[in-house]
């Protein structure tokens, strides 16, 4: 495994995966976005660049080769897509129509064909870091909402289940659910999980 981090960058400077089976072109690229302020690892292949990512922590930006030898860049661009949520840019020595729309039905947030320099590849970059932080930030706020929707759910059922069990209106059943959830200090959502898993265990 050849795995590279720049130690001149700052902590805080983004996170940059290189993943090609040209020592060359990992040399050269790897070099120029140091030199331009990245943190940047490199692998040779595909299997490189998961022990990479099983081993530290994760980029904020991947690079990926098309075309390798053995497992292809679109292997690792699924799981990065799929499982990781990390950004990627797929290069190739292609440009035709299919291959990229390949690519981008994976997942990809560009493009580039080779042979690359600096001044082409630096662009793209800080355009894909932008959007790799725009997509992290939807599904952030996508969790949260979901968390809030899932909470509201169960304290309707709660509140529901107290209704029948003590024969309460609606307002006592919930009066009831808050009045636990602050004796206990817990979130209301808590104590309603509690009370449904409470319920379906009487019943199983």
């Amino acid at each position: 495994m050849n795995a590279a981090i720049s130690t001149s960058s700052p902590a805080t400077a983004p996170r940059l995966l290189l993943v090609d089976d040209d020592r060359l072109i990992l040399a050269t690229l790897a070099g120029g976005l140091r030199s331009a302020g990245y943190q940047v690892s490199t692998a040779e292949s595909v299997d490189d660049a998961e022990a990479l990512l099983a081993g530290g922590t994760p980029p904020d930006l991947a690079l990926i080769d098309l075309c390798m030898p053995g497992r292809g860049g679109l292997e690792l661009a699924e799981r990065l897509h799929g499982l990781d949520h990390i950004p990627f840019l797929m290069l190739s020595a292609y440009s035709d129509g299919p291959t990229v729309e390949h690519a981008s039905a994976h997942g990809a947030l560009g493009y580039l064909v080779k042979p690359l320099d600096i001044f082409q590849i630096r662009p793209a970059v800080q355009a894909a870091l932008r959007r790799g932080r725009e997509l992290e930030a939807l599904r952030t706020s996508r969790a949260q909402l979901q968390a809030t929707l899932d909470g509201d759910r169960d304290i309707n059922i709660a509140i529901g289940i107290a209704m029948m069990q003590y024969r309460l209106s609606r307002t006592a059943a919930f009066d009831l659910l808050r009045s636990a959830s602050r004796s206990q200090r817990r979130k209301l959502s808590e104590v309603a999980a509690e009370a449904i898993r409470a319920c379906e265990k009487l019943h199983s």
